[in-house]
């Protein structure tokens, strides 16, 4: 499977070279490979910032990147006004899922996936149940898949130490003969295998080609930890394409006019002084005089030695120009809408979804549904395992990844709310009292602002409790009013009795 790619890490070889050569090492490299460095920097600065605006708007910081949805036949079954609720719920383990990318750390190796999809448009992603997401490079994993691109085998070579190998599999490779010519190494490559038997995945692991049996599992597909992203999707090709393969022109090129115009200036730079051979200056008095002495000669006799290429490197100059602005706009690095901020608004992250959504021709589509879904149903299934959030009936609840302007589903929820208390503010604030539910307009804008209104917000108990309790008091002083003017409270009673009965014949 290696063959089928070949030509695809080639290519992601070359276009790290002209942005960040140690996303992808050469062949053969090792700890001490002196890694080629680039003339220009357009190219290492462009890979970090648009990594940057999509890591910043697949996981905005300190807000949920999905939603949670529940089908509207399952709430009627649940009650009429159960809507609220319901959205309360899910707004609280939506906030629960957000604390989790917080505390397992997911963004820094999400920042490198990043930057592998945008160099060499393949990454590879393993999220374990127990620890965090560890990210592997094209050179590191092969991977073939249907028409469709659906998954159907992954391959992941590692290095691991003989000592960490499981004693069984150590046993059995003592008496493998070829085990004992490499008895000197201290590492070996362990493969681990993923691939589709029906609907589901069955993996395992292999050291010398002997099976773990400790190694051996299946996951459903929705529970898959390992996730091969793509940048770029080609129909009927098991492998992305980068974004530094549409404009690698321009990388070349502009990489090909800064070393010419480099290397030029230096040779420039360079002070020769030339002496005519028959004339009166003689070289020496120039090269041991100090500055400001004074010796015999003619002018004319000394020259300075000038390239005589401005205007060349004018031209160049001017054409490495034009191509570092067109860099910039493919990189996204002339637009500085978002603040450097420690808190940056839901507006200007719905903002960066529509212009990575615009300017990349859906990439954002692409990996919300290749990256984001696959991480939510991770998150959800280890928060129900963990005992963290209930266990909902099978597609119950519906996890939505929204992009471009919907970017953040709830801020549009909230956007909607408050126009519709805005059309109803002419009918007046005792229509809008009758006829609108408060408490349950109260649980939908707490969930749409992402607020926890759990202790917040008056249950319908405490609400109970507050009237019996003002109706008593309007009782007790009722009672020591007619206390007061000598009024008995059974006289009292019996009067309303009589009043009542005369109102009723």
């Amino acid at each position: 499977m290696a063959a089928d790619r070949e030509s695809f890490l080639s290519r992601a070889r070359s276009c790290a070279e002209l942005t960040i050569p140690t996303l992808m090492p050469p062949e053969g490299h090792t700890g001490t490979t002196q890694f080629t460095t680039p003339f220009q920097s357009v190219g290492a600065r462009g890979v970090n910032n648009l990594a940057s605006k999509l890591l910043m708007t697949l996981l905005p910081p300190n807000q949920s990147f999905f939603r949670l949805t529940i089908d509207d036949f399952d709430l009627t079954e649940l009650g009429g006004d159960a809507r609220g609720k319901a959205e309360e719920a899910l707004a609280r383990i939506e906030r629960s899922a957000t604390q989790e990318v917080e505390s397992k750390a997911i963004r820094v190796p999400t920042f490198e996936a990043l930057k592998q999809l945008i160099v060499s448009g393949n990454v590879l992603v393993h999220m374990p149940p127990k620890s965090g997401m560890k990210v592997f490079r094209l050179d590191r994993y092969v991977i073939q898949r249907d028409t469709m691109g659906n998954l159907l085998k992954i391959i992941v070579k590692e290095s691991i130490a003989y000592d960490a190998l499981p004693k069984e599999v150590l046993e059995a490779l003592m008496e493998n003969p070829e085990y004992q010519v490499d008895t000197n190494k201290k590492e070996c490559d362990i493969y681990t295998c993923i691939r589709r038997v029906g609907k589901k995945f069955e993996v395992h692991q292999e050291v010398h080609n002997i099976m773990i049996p400790s190694t051996k599992g299946s996951y459903t597909e929705d529970k898959l930890p390992w996730m091969a992203l793509r940048f770029i999707a080609i129909d009927g090709q098991d492998y992305g394409r980068s974004f530094c393969e549409e404009i690698v022109g321009d990388l070349k090129s502009l990489e090909s006019l800064t070393a010419a115009i480099v290397e030029g200036s230096a040779a420039s730079a360079k002070l020769l002084f030339m002496v005519r051979p028959n004339g009166t200056t003689k070289a020496r008095s120039i090269a041991d005089a100090p500055n400001g002495a004074i010796i015999s000669g003619a002018a004319e006799d000394v020259t300075t030695l000038q390239a005589q290429k401005f205007n060349d490197f004018r031209v160049a100059q001017e054409t490495m120009n034009t191509i570092s602005e067109r860099l910039a706009y493919s990189f996204l690095l002339n637009s500085s809408v978002q603040r450097q901020a420690e808190r940056v608004t839901a507006e200007e992250v719905r903002y960066m979804a529509q212009e990575l959504e615009t300017a990349l021709g859906g990439i954002y589509s692409v990996l919300s549904q290749e990256f984001q879904v696959p991480l939510v149903n991770l998150l959800l299934a280890k928060m129900q395992k963990e005992g963290k959030m209930p266990k909902f009936p099978k597609d119950t609840l519906k996890p939505q990844i929204v992009t471009g302007l919907e970017a953040l589903g709830r801020g549009q929820d909230l956007n909607k709310l408050s126009q519709f208390l805005q059309m109803l503010q002419p009918l007046g604030n005792e229509v809008i009292a009758s006829e609108l539910n408060i408490s349950d307009y109260l649980d939908r804008l707490g969930a749409s602002l992402g607020i926890d209104t759990q202790g917040l917000v008056k249950s319908e108990e405490q609400k109970m409790e507050e009237q019996q309790q003002q109706q008593q008091m309007m009782q007790q002083q009722q009672m020591m009013q007619m206390a007061e003017k000598g009024i008995s409270p059974a006289i009292k009673g019996a009067a309303d009795m009589a009043q009542q009965a005369a109102m009723e014949e």
